[in-house]
């Protein structure tokens, strides 16, 4: 005989069980990511506040091979993951990390800390509200996918053809559509991290979780920070 009550029951065991697999990884990102975040921040400080750090980061040679480094490190994690230990996947988001941080130090150069600060915040509030979003949402968001890569691949054509017109007018354009596919970015990984941390064979691989908790927090790191940029340069603020 049917009873409504074993089913309630039954109900509330799974969603329980459900949170239990999914916390620990999830935690292991934002963890990641905060931390990355962190020291992306201090050495930034610590940069921008010494001349002869300063001159080696606007050194021409040594900024190409900064960037071309960072695109290196997020390649190798991305892409070598599953063939390398938690420690050394570890090691090496510090020192991308690290790297942004030098590398960001001129943002302290280019702009006042009000607009500095106003695109943080800014930031933090759109992250945790999309974070919240792609965490609760019953809609598929992989559905847009090919969207978001046409986007991002459009938004870096227009990003380049702009630094030979050096339009101000398409500067603004694409930072608008920098912040909304950044912010929907966020919502779209949040969701493809959730289910990943639903899956009960990676929370029974410790170390494959842990590995895991590092590339996801990358990515969210990535979010985050382009979203920042874009906020960043729609504030302006630049210094005198």
């Amino acid at each position: 005989m049917f009873n409504p009550n074993t089913r309630d029951t039954t109900s509330v065991l799974d969603v329980s069980a459900l949170r239990v697999e999914i916390r620990p990884l999830m935690r292991l990102v934002y963890m990641w990511m905060t931390v990355g975040l962190l020291t992306t921040a201090l050495i930034a400080m610590i940069v921008s506040g010494s001349e002869a750090l300063l001159a080696v980061v606007l050194n021409p040679v040594v900024l190409i091979g900064s960037i071309v480094l960072q695109v290196g490190l997020v390649i190798g994690i991305s892409a070598g993951l599953r063939r390398m230990s938690p420690d050394l996947a570890g090691v090496l988001f510090f020192l991308y990390a690290g790297l942004n941080g030098f590398i960001f130090s001129l943002i302290f150069v280019a702009y006042d800390l009000g607009s500095i600060g106003l695109a943080f915040l800014t930031t933090a509030g759109l992250f945790g509200a999309m974070t919240v979003v792609g965490y609760t949402t019953k809609t598929d968001l992989t559905q847009f996918r090919s969207y978001f890569m046409m986007g991002l691949i459009g938004l870096v054509i227009a990003m380049i053809v702009n630094m030979f017109l050096g339009s101000g007018p398409l500067d603004f354009l694409i930072s608008i559509v920098g912040v909304v596919l950044f912010t929907a970015l966020t919502a779209y990984d949040t969701q493809r991290i959730k289910e990943m941390a639903a899956d009960p064979t990676i929370e029974a691989d410790g170390s494959l979780a842990a590995k895991l908790g590092i590339l996801g927090a990358l990515t969210l790191y990535l979010d985050f920070i382009n979203l920042f940029l874009f906020l960043l340069r729609l504030f302006g603020g630049g210094r005198d």
